[in-house]
């Protein structure tokens, strides 16, 4: 599975056990306070989880990850994080896109999403992807922001 972007190649590939550390120090270059190896693993470990990586030549150049949950046929993007340094790069998007290819490939039909109000960046993102706003969580993220919640048909 890979992906590219104009500015440069990503290359977007699923976890497997042994990426628990990789992914938990991703994460945690990505948000505060980011979720550590052992939640990695319960990730990687669980069935209908869907965890990829973002790197430019190969492993020397980590950009990002995702995690999506799949039952039934919805899945849920439990996260998405790119590291600031790669971020505007095209890497959520290849991230995204290959997630949607494999979370259909496995039949979900839609997929939900939360994200911070104030996330100009990833609202954008998911709504060139044809997401729609559903709902809305109140102060659902610990610095307090609400949470609007999207649907995108798979």
């Amino acid at each position: 599975m890979h992906a590219s972007s104009p500015a440069r190649a990503v290359q977007v590939r699923q976890a497997g056990p042994a990426d628990a550390a990789l992914l938990a120090t991703l994460h945690a270059a990505c948000f505060t306070p980011g979720w550590d190896a052992g939640a990695m693993a319960q990730f990687l470990a669980a069935p209908g989880c869907l965890s990829l990586v973002a790197a430019s030549h190969g492993k020397a150049n980590l950009q990002g990850l995702l995690i999506a949950r799949l039952a039934a046929d919805e899945a849920e993007l439990l996260t998405l994080g790119v590291v600031p340094g790669q971020r505007r790069q095209g890497v959520a998007r290849a991230l995204l896109a290959a997630a949607m290819t494999e979370l259909r490939r496995a039949g979900a039909k839609t997929l939900f999403l939360e994200v911070a109000d104030g996330n100009a960046a990833a609202l954008g993102l998911y709504q060139s992807f044809g997401a729609a706003a559903v709902g809305r969580r109140p102060r659902y993220y610990a610095h307090g922001a609400d949470a609007a919640i999207f649907s995108l048909a798979l």
